[in-house]
């Protein structure tokens, strides 16, 4: 299990120590959320933050951009230091996913499309050849804290019954209301990525990773 502590939930108060008790973690990844103000009702944080994690830390970049112009932004946090883009369906014309889903890989970074609660998995079938991992969001995105949307664990079950019918290869990521129980529910269902903000941060951090693993 892969679990991506999300740092829009990080103490930043005591970011120094906190990103040093991540390192000293069982986490691989560090989720990285950003939200333009437009297509999820928050602002977050823009690409000069993303290159100071990026320095300070050795683990994979998870970027989930939650705006309006993906392609764009896209770009930039590439250059920032993203190893992982992952955009939303919602926010992208469908004729326009598979030329995007190439110009992130030209770009030498993994690619992952993320879908809202009330998204069918559906949608994402004819792009899960292509891509290195697919998102099922678990709260409706825009702010931490939420309470896990159990619906998810259905899209969990029916993209790992895909990736095994069709020998794919994308990883399934869940991300929201992510705590010891339904990260063990995503778990049993499929899941193999773990995107985790306030049970992370707001408790014992290398305790908290350990009992998502």
């Amino acid at each position: 299990m892969i679990i991506a502590p999300s740092v829009l939930s990080l103490d930043y108060t005591d970011t120094k120590n906190q990103i040093k008790l991540l390192s000293e973690s069982k986490a691989k990844w560090l989720h990285f959320d950003v939200m333009d103000g437009h297509f999820v009702p928050n602002l977050t944080f823009g690409p000069d933050i993303l290159k100071a994690f990026k320095r300070s830390c050795n683990l994979l970049m998870d970027v989930h951009i939650m705006v309006s112009d993906p392609n764009y932004y896209s770009e930039v946090f590439i250059k920032a230091g993203a190893d992982l883009i992952t955009f939303h369906y919602e926010a992208i014309d469908a004729k326009d996913i598979n030329s995007l889903i190439d110009k992130i890989h030209a770009l030498n970074a993994k690619v992952g499309i993320a879908i809202k609660p009330k998204t069918s998995v559906d949608v994402l079938k004819p792009y899960l050849s292509k891509i290195d991992l697919a998102l099922v969001m678990s709260v409706e995105p825009g702010f931490g804290g939420q309470a896990f949307d159990e619906t998810a664990l259905a899209k969990i079950k029916k993209l790992s019954i895909l990736k095994q019918e069709n020998n794919y290869n994308y990883l399934i990521e869940v991300d929201g209301g992510i705590n010891q129980m339904t990260g063990k529910q995503c778990k049993e269902t499929g899941a193999e990525v773990l995107v985790a903000g306030s049970y992370v941060f707001k408790n014992d951090i290398i305790e908290a990773v350990e009992s998502l693993c």
